[in-house]
């Protein structure tokens, strides 16, 4: 009888010792979270080269060109996901996030200068489109985040995914010509704006702590990267010199390659752990 109740009382001791380790060991961010954020955003677009290709004018075709871009602001970004107790120094989470605010570019021109074996431009001759832009919106990122428990307060987070965004490119809306003399012309351009959605990847790494009563504070910084922003439209022709055998029924068919898109943020915010 004596052996039966020690035993018991083993049980029990060791029992309740394993629940107090599992509730110690127990973060209070695992389960599910969902978070709101804002900081800055910087997007980076990179040079642009391109044709205009001009049918059926005779000789009229040109090389496009424009340098890299720098824009951004501030963003603000809607998270949700859900951590997994993976072990007692380590979470396992799946998370979502959407940047609801989009970020334009400062307008920029694109240089423009005869294909090889044209005449459109006389010597001495520039010609540029004026008011060119890229705006990018409805960022997406899907995501699996690892987390290193440094208490059951605080964790420092891993994110590496893919992203996805949508890339408006706003043709130049006028043309400037000026000749060898220096004597300028603009003229209107008609282009609707194009819009390209890109897929890329997503790295990130972060650190949330509990404030009180599941509402945690977090700061974090992303970068992400995409596929390289490409367009092809097709435009009424407009002559800058004379009339090369164009028609009313004359085209430009125009096609703007840019070399690739970035974005880092850095963004600090508040969540709720549930």
């Amino acid at each position: 009888m004596k052996y039966r109740f020690t035993l018991s009382l083993l049980t029990i001791l060791l029992m309740t010792g394993f629940s107090s380790a599992n509730i110690q060991a127990q973060s209070a961010f695992a389960g599910f979270y969902g978070q709101i954020s804002t900081g800055y955003e910087g997007n980076q677009l990179g040079s642009m080269t391109g044709t205009a290709v001009a049918v059926p004018a005779d000789n009229s075709n040109l090389n496009r060109s424009s340098p890299s871009q720098n824009f951004g602001g501030m963003p603000l970004v809607l998270g949700i996901g859900y951590y997994w107790q993976a072990s007692p120094k380590w979470l396992l989470g799946l998370g979502a996030d959407y940047s609801a605010l989009s970020q334009t570019s400062s307008t920029f021109s694109i240089t423009n200068t005869n294909a090889a074996g044209n005449s459109l431009l006389p010597p001495g001759t520039t010609d540029s489109g004026n008011g060119a832009s890229l705006k990018v919106s409805n960022r997406y990122n899907f995501f699996v985040s690892p987390a290193y428990v440094l208490d059951k307060e605080k964790i420092i987070y891993l994110k590496a995914g893919y992203s996805q965004v949508s890339a408006q490119y706003n043709p130049p809306g006028s043309a400037t010509t000026t000749s060898a003399n220096g004597i300028s012309t603009t003229s209107a351009t008609k282009a609707s704006s194009q819009t390209s959605t890109l897929g890329g990847y997503l790295i990130g790494l972060g650190y949330k702590q509990m404030i009180a009563s599941g509402f945690y504070g977090f700061a974090e910084g992303n970068y992400m990267g995409y596929a390289n922003p490409s367009y092809s439209y097709t435009t009424a022709y407009s002559a800058v010199k004379n009339n090369l055998g164009v028609t009313s029924a004359s085209t430009t068919s125009h096609s703007s390659n840019f070399n690739g898109l970035n974005t880092y943020q850095f963004l600090i915010g508040v969540g709720y752990a549930f």
